[in-house]
């Protein structure tokens, strides 16, 4: 499949079955729920001990399972009720430092106008590296304010976000704890780079190719938590995550064209 520079974004294939894959089993938000606490508990466990530089690898991945699991509750993937989606959004908000409701305003809008004049998330894709690194600290910002400006509803949830990393940071700071401090940073780091990692690795390079996003295979994908399937998520965004790769084979074995017109997020580690 080629594209021209300027077809619109794909939508979604007709005749690919889906409904199997956007039924999520009971157990399936405990699951979710669990994914970033090793990850936590070993960050913690470093930063309190002479190795507490390699605590940031840990944070990293934390961060990113911490992605993982407000996207499902913004998609309402987890097969739980909406109050408990809201609930996890609240939750992650404080122990991530940043309002993740307003990320929820952004990511919806994204899905309604990808790469469009009201895309605040995705507008970032079009920058290059070193333009998305030094915009990188202001992008939680921008996305604050058009959360903001969306009405009384979403400003209600950003501002009990924000109560909630105030009710979080103040007593870890009275604490005196260096490794809980250090986790801080840290997530204040990941506030910094996500829209690098968590928006313009999986766009960058796709505008006005028709792509709705680039889809990882193999290793990289396995390591990103599925995170990188993200043209298939685009497409079936009520696919939960860890469904994902299913609907990637299908995709490919069904549609004429479709893998031959995938871009990877990282070719060399990429398996077709």
């Amino acid at each position: 499949m080629t594209h021209s520079p300027s077809l619109p974004i794909e939508t979604a294939p007709t005749g690919v079955e889906i409904a199997d894959l956007c039924t999520p089993s009971r157990h399936r938000i405990w699951i979710e729920l669990a994914i970033p606490l090793p990850w936590l508990a070993l960050s913690l466990w470093l930063y309190a001990g002479p190795l507490w530089p390699l605590g940031a690898g840990a944070s990293f991945m934390f961060f990113l399972c911490c992605l993982r699991l407000n996207h499902e509750a913004i998609h309402g993937n987890l097969g739980a009720p909406r109050w408990a989606d809201h609930a996890v959004m609240y939750g992650l908000s404080a122990l991530m430092l940043g309002s993740n409701h307003a990320d929820a305003c952004c990511h919806l809008a994204h899905h309604r106008d990808t790469m469009g004049d009201h895309d605040h998330e995705g507008h970032c894709a079009r920058m290059t590296l070193a333009q998305v690194l030094r915009y990188g600290p202001r992008f939680p910002l921008d996305l604050n304010r058009a959360a903001w400006a969306a009405g009384p509803r979403w400003r209600r949830r950003v501002a009990g976000d924000w109560a909630l990393v105030a009710g979080f940071v103040a007593p870890v700071a009275l604490s005196g704890q260096g490794f809980l401090g250090l986790h801080l940073a840290a997530m204040a780091l990941g506030q910094c780079l996500a829209a690098f990692f968590a928006v313009w690795i999986t766009h960058q390079g796709t505008e006005g190719t028709g792509l709705a996003g680039r889809s990882q295979r193999g290793p990289l994908a396995f390591l990103a938590y599925h995170m990188f399937y993200h043209r298939e998520h685009h497409l079936f965004p009520r696919v939960p995550v860890s469904r994902l790769p299913e609907l990637a084979r299908r995709l490919d074995a069904q549609l004429p064209g479709y893998a031959a017109g995938r871009a990877p997020v990282l070719r060399a580690l990429d398996r077709s």
